[in-house]
């Protein structure tokens, strides 16, 4: 049952459609390095596209009817989008699902500090990461600072084309000897990751003040200059690193990858590969759906889905409460009946064959760049440790919503079955009773700083997403 390439059925006009999605999601990528900026692109979006915010609606004592768009938006980093059908919510929503964290680095709360006159940002790691990776390559500050008096500072350094970047150092490699004898795993150790932020003294005048305050400058005189310039620049002092939320990402934007443009090398596929054609998905609705159609862009998936914006959280639940509210009449009995019958995709990316790695997939059930959207029956581990299991009616009907609009699409596995795996949102929406599987596009190098995906099955994503939502 092997699958065509999804480029030898295109015509000019798809060719045409491709190139449109490819540019506005490369432009997504570039502007939504963290969940929050996802966030925010996700909301300007959304409003262009007719969308309130439903805590908006719901203080306002508004009902909601069939053809109404809102959205509801959970501490800036998750976000729900509402489409309201012809059918009462009782009966279900069609749902589809992405998250939008990625593997990256986090300053710590305790981050900044001097050795030998290079000043260094502490950071955690956020994800599963091959540590080695992420140094000696330009790196870039996103995130938020938040003071007391309850202003909130957004920082963005390192992606202009005139800021500096900042980076993690590795050994040369004439004093590696040793080092070049241990295991990938632990050849970059976790505190190792150190950001080098500055290399040169504060001007001694600028460091003078009360006796103390000179001594504490002569000896930290790189991390005062480095204070001094966060100080001018974005107006916060060391301690509000305390109240800060800065991520370390690769510095630069998504390019076109290869000689035949087919394929994006960018920062963050996982999971924005998806995240992107979901929203464009339910935004391309623009007639009154039958059936209410959610799109959900979850955050901390990388870390288990935990935390008041991780999945795990009830923030979709009581969206869909407020949403049987200003339907019609509250019940708890609705609302589960509404969740219950509801079917889900859950967006999220799928490891792509890569011949130089052949040995870690079994060919007949993996995901092969530029053959489609691909759908995991079940993901986790081992024995399918941790996974969803979508049943068998439920892909039955999937198949022919895809065959009936024209879709290409592939099934697959992570991998070998003793290989290793990894796990989604899906079996914690699944929680409900409702139908879900594992759907997404196949990415080489995933968690690296730069993955790759194929353009087509991007486009094909977007097709097989908004296909899912009219029809299912």
């Amino acid at each position: 049952m092997e699958r065509p390439n999804a480029w030898k059925n295109y015509t000019a006009e798809d060719i045409e459609k491709l190139n449109d999605l490819s540019a506005r999601y490369r432009a997504f990528l570039d502007g939504g390095k963290t969940e929050r900026e996802c966030v925010k692109e996700t909301v300007a979006l959304a409003e262009a596209k007719g969308y309130r915010d439903l805590a908006a609606v719901v203080k306002a004592g508004e009902a909601l009817k069939p053809g109404d768009k809102v959205y509801s938006n959970c501490m800036g980093k998750a976000i729900m989008l509402f489409h309201i059908g012809k059918k009462p919510l009782e009966q279900g929503m069609n749902i589809i699902g992405a998250h939008i964290d990625s593997p990256r680095m986090d300053v710590k709360q305790n981050p900044l500090y001097e050795d030998t006159d290079i000043a260094y940002l502490d950071t955690h790691y956020y994800g599963g990461i091959k540590k080695y990776q992420w140094v000696t390559i330009p790196l870039a500050l996103h995130g938020v600072v938040a003071k007391k008096d309850g202003t909130v500072i957004d920082v963005v350094i390192g992606e202009d084309e005139n800021d500096p970047v900042v980076c993690v150092s590795d050994l040369l490699i004439h004093l590696s000897r040793e080092q070049m004898t241990k295991p990938a795993a632990t050849v970059i150790e976790g505190e190792m990751l150190n950001l080098i932020v500055g290399g040169r003294p504060i001007d001694e005048e600028e460091g003078e003040g009360e006796e103390g305050d000179e001594k504490k400058a002569a000896k930290d005189a790189v991390k005062a200059n480095v204070l001094k310039i966060l100080k001018d620049k974005y107006d916060f002092e060391e301690e509000d690193f305390l109240s800060a939320e800065i991520e370390v990402v690769p510095a630069g934007k998504a390019r076109d990858l290869g000689l035949d443009r087919s394929m994006i090398l960018g920062y963050g596929h996982d999971d924005r590969v998806c995240a992107f054609p979901s929203v464009d998905a339910i935004l391309s609705l623009d007639e009154t759906p039958d059936t209410t159609c959610c799109c959900i862009l979850a955050d901390k998936e990388e870390i288990g889905s935990v935390g008041a914006t991780g999945m795990r959280a009830h923030y979709f639940e009581n969206a869909v409460a407020e949403l049987v509210a200003a339907t019609g009449t509250y019940s708890d009995l609705t609302l589960r009946r509404a969740l219950t019958a509801s079917r889900m995709l859950s967006c999220d990316v799928s490891a792509g064959f890569d011949p130089n790695f052949a040995g870690a997939f079994e060919k007949k059930n993996v995901a092969y760049l530029g053959r489609g959207v691909c759908y995991n029956k079940f993901t986790g581990s081992g024995g399918k440790s941790g996974s969803n299991d979508a049943n068998a009616e439920f892909i039955a009907r999937l198949r022919g919503i895809m065959d009936d609009n024209n879709v290409a699409y592939q099934f697959a596995e992570l991998g070998k079955v003793d290989q290793g795996g990894g796990g989604t949102i899906a079996y914690i929406c699944a929680l409900y009773g409702m139908e879900v599987i594992d759907s997404g596009v196949a990415v080489l190098s995933m968690h690296a700083p730069m993955e790759v995906i194929n353009k087509a099955d991007l486009y094909e994503a977007k097709k097989a997403y908004l296909a899912f939502m009219k029809n299912a």
